[in-house]
């Protein structure tokens, strides 16, 4: 088995480009293939680079390094930056991890452990569970659950809202269990009556969540983060 990550590198500073590249040459894992201060140069190349992992910044001109990630494909990326603001999005297009600056070392191994494990892992091919609604038994598919909530009129009961703004009831049924059927890293229990889907999240801050659901009124939903939950809703963002 191949222990070594192939690794592109790209910051639009070059001090911070500079210092980067000696961090990754400290780490046994990784094969430095290039480095690049320039997303439109990486671009350029991209057909003729043979890379596993791409090591990128997130604010640069021209190209943010988000939307660089997104086409990259199924190549795995973690982010270096200073901003805090992203780290939702970068896990919404699946990150390896998000690092803010200054980067350390320990901080960048971590990370590099993060994505061999995912390149070496099998990809997982669960996409639902089936569970009873109020309908009978029914497919709930992971990429659909925006977020679920403890059912009002009864709180054995859980709410379901999906992506296409319909809902299911889903039948007698815990958190504990459902938390254990669903993808862990997918999801988050926010609060005593709530869990979310990671991807859902627009905006959060240290004590409430947006999501991208939209009530009727046309406002986005906002969920309190507890101080309960709290600390593994951030480690899932990343920061």
């Amino acid at each position: 088995m191949n222990t070594k990550l192939k690794c592109l590198l790209l910051d639009d500073e070059l001090p911070g480009l500079t210092y980067l590249k000696i961090l990754c040459e400290q780490i046994p894992e990784l094969e430095i293939i290039k480095a690049f201060n320039n997303p439109e140069k990486l671009l350029a190349e991209i057909t003729e680079l043979d890379f596993d992992l791409c090591i990128s910044d997130i604010e640069m001109p021209g190209m943010d390094g988000l939307s660089l990630a997104n086409l990259l494909e199924d190549k795995l990326v973690i982010f270096t930056t200073a901003y805090k603001d992203y780290a939702a999005e970068a896990f919404n297009i699946d990150a390896v991890d998000y690092i803010t600056k200054p980067v350390i070392k320990e901080r960048l191994q971590k990370a590099v452990a993060k994505a061999l494990e995912r390149f070496h892992k099998p990809a997982f091919t669960k996409k639902f569970i089936h569970l009873n609604t109020d309908k009978g038994k029914s497919l709930l598919y992971f990429s659909q659950i925006q977020y679920i909530k403890t059912a009002v009129t009864d709180s054995r009961d859980k709410e379901v809202l999906l992506l296409d703004g319909s809902s299911l009831i889903l039948k007698n049924i815990n958190f504990d269990s459902l938390l254990s059927q669903l993808p862990e890293a997918d999801f988050c229990r926010v609060n005593k009556k709530e869990i979310i889907a990671m991807t859902a999240v627009k905006f959060f801050n240290h004590n409430e969540i947006t999501l991208s659901h939209q009530e009727q009124n046309g406002k986005f939903t906002t969920l309190i983060l507890s101080e309960t939950y709290r600390s593994d809703f951030l480690i899932k963002v990343k920061i």
